[in-house]
């Protein structure tokens, strides 16, 4: 039944085939060179030991079997990925994933030239205003992404409440003032406004010009309004992977569109609020309509002190209005503005959510690479190629060829000895190797386990081992045919003295291999997986085919009665004078 149930399950899924390790089927080299984040100073080996064990973290939580991650001298690093289009993961481990959330202090499209402001209004003699002052374009945040149940990016941009208040005052006044023939300027006060008022009136048109045209730098450092004004961002001037300084200001770019490959947007960034070592957990989020989510998200939790942080800066942010460019927090990773959601409210659950345009595939590689941390150094990419399988063929024949030779040996051992017994043994055998094939196609499938040529040595070694547990069964099976007990008898008290030896004997190697397993990396994992994953098996097939056969077995004559091709022979074995029931005496009845 389980046989079948498996046969069922592989041919449902699609998958008939094992799926081939790297040095069986080729796949991805990528090599990396680790640079220093600051000019001159040294690669230690204790940073290089640090993102070598992330890199393989990362690999190892996408499922990619029998993948590589090894250092070669001191600042490189080379990763192996088997199977064909995995340049994306290869990829992926070196990226630094150095998550930042900083405040917008400048956001500016890109390509979009700057409009001028339109003339002020003027007011009527009724009161009203005419041609009323509209903002020059609509600004939306890149992205879309916002803090979950709190921010949320804000829409085209409108008039704000300092220039609704302008407005208001320019009504209130009685005389008709001239307007300028050019835009922007000051409207000429009458003599029915003070110099105070008209000094007011100036310095709330000049703040509504300002935001009108997205641009308000006070505060901003001049170095970097000077690298904002140089950004295009296009080609190398993204600035992706790029290292930021987290207590100084930045100029960046939007991370470009995954369809256009444009970048909308440019900004200049506060220093860093929260770093990304304070992110306790994250995780790829699917679509959910129900609850307003329309896309793929990475929601993100927060540790204490940044949760503490993050509270204080919305609720700062959240009293500066919505259509202020302050009130926007930007998501940076690896120097690239990912979203800069605006703020409602306070945000103190220390939960935020990033959304970017992404399909699972980014989420899921997004939340990897955030979960267990940022690299603590730039790497470069040195070379990316793909590997030929052709020697890993040549080995894996040398080694099936190996693998035929022993299990022929064991057969032909097994028909001399134990002769009817050894057929037995050979349709546990037989049953052992269908049930290891098909869950190591169907491993494939659901987690990517790939046959190397470690696992096809593991295999073989359990051929020895499952051939080990029949023969201990048969020896105590045919130590109590010699003490001249019936053959059904001597079944059941010789599986109740060997199952215990069996049982011993596979958790000493199931714990061999977990152990190596957890400790051993590259080819010698795929040895212990195979190993352990023989072991359980040959457990089972022993408890649940191998003996219920030779209970079976035991009610035929050609067994029952010892045929002497039978390997239970009473003559061959030196049985002892069998034992009988002695009948009961008078007495004792």
């Amino acid at each position: 039944m389980i046989v079948a149930a498996l046969v069922g399950v592989m041919f449902w899924q699609g998958q008939k085939t094992p799926k081939l390790a790297l040095d069986l089927a080729g796949g991805t080299t990528v090599t990396l060179t680790a640079e220093p984040t600051k000019p001159g100073a040294k690669i230690g080996a204790g940073e290089m030991g640090q993102a070598l064990n992330i890199m393989r973290e990362r690999v190892n939580s996408l499922g990619v079997s029998e993948a590589e991650v090894t250092k070669q001298g001191s600042n490189v690093i080379v990763v192996q990925v088997p199977g064909k289009g995995q340049e994306r993961v290869a990829k992926l481990v070196g990226t630094t994933a150095k998550l930042e959330f900083r405040q917008v202090l400048v956001a500016e499209p890109v390509g979009v030239p700057k409009s001028t402001p339109t003339p002020t209004p003027s007011p009527t003699s009724t009161g009203k205003t005419k041609g009323g002052a509209k903002p020059s374009g609509s600004a939306k945040p890149s992205g879309s992404a916002k803090p979950s149940g709190s921010a949320s990016p804000s829409g085209s941009a409108s008039a704000t409440p300092k220039g609704r208040a302008l407005a208001q005052a320019l009504t209130k006044a009685t005389p008709k003032p001239s307007t300028s023939g050019k835009a922007g300027a000051s409207p000429k006060a009458t003599q029915s406004l003070s110099p105070q008022q008209l000094q007011q009136l100036q310095q709330q048109l000049q703040q509504q010009q300002q935001q009108q045209t997205g641009e308000d730098f006070s505060g901003v450092d001049p170095a970097v309004k000077a690298q904002f004004d140089k950004l295009t961002c296009t080609g190398a001037d993204v600035g992706q992977g790029q290292t930021l300084d987290a207590n100084k200001q930045a100029a960046i770019c939007a991370r470009p569109d995954p369809k256009t490959q444009k970048v909308d947007y440019k900004f200049i960034l506060s220093p860093a609020k929260i770093s990304g070592d304070q992110v306790t957990k994250a995780q790829a989020l699917p679509p959910d309509p129900q609850n307003g989510r329309m896309q793929w998200t990475v929601n993100l939790d927060l540790n204490g002190q940044a949760t503490g942080a993050f509270a204080k800066f919305t609720q700062q942010a959240a009293a500066l209005g919505e259509n202020n460019t302050r009130n926007h927090f930007a998501i940076v990773l690896d120097g690239t503005v990912y979203s800069w959601p605006g703020v409602k409210e306070a945000i103190t659950s220390g939960n935020a959510q990033i959304e970017g345009q992404f399909n699972q595939a980014d989420a899921t590689d997004l939340a990897n690479v955030l979960k267990f941390g940022a690299l603590p150094l730039k790497f470069k990419q040195g070379s990316l190629e793909s590997v030929s399988a052709t020697l890993g063929k040549d080995q894996l024949s040398a080694g099936l060829i190996a693998g035929a030779i022993g299990l022929g040996l064991v057969v032909l051992y097994c028909l001399m000895y134990y002769r009817g017994l050894g057929f037995v043994a050979i349709s546990s055998l037989a049953i052992a190797g269908i049930i290891t094939y098909e869950s190591i196609v169907l491993l494939g499938k659901f987690i990517d386990f790939r046959m190397s040529l470690a696992g096809i040595a593991g295999a073989i070694v359990a051929v020895g081992i499952t051939a080990d547990s029949f023969v201990v069964f048969f020896e105590r099976l045919r130590d109590e045919v010699r003490e001249g007990r019936t053959l059904r008898t001597a079944v059941e008290r010789g599986w109740v003295r060997a199952r215990r030896t069996i049982i011993v004997a596979d958790a000493v190697s199931f714990i061999a291999a977990l152990l190596l397993y957890w400790f051993a990396i590259g080819g010698v994992k795929g040895f212990a997986f195979t190993l352990g994953l023989t072991t359980l098996i040959d457990v089972v097939v022993v408890f649940f085919f191998t003996k219920p056969l030779v209970t079976l077995l035991a009610r035929t004559k050609f067994f029952g009665r010892g045929h002497r091709w039978s390997g239970l022979d009473p003559t061959t074995l030196g049985m002892k004078k069998r034992v009988t029931a002695r009948p009961a005496s008078t007495k004792e009845a």
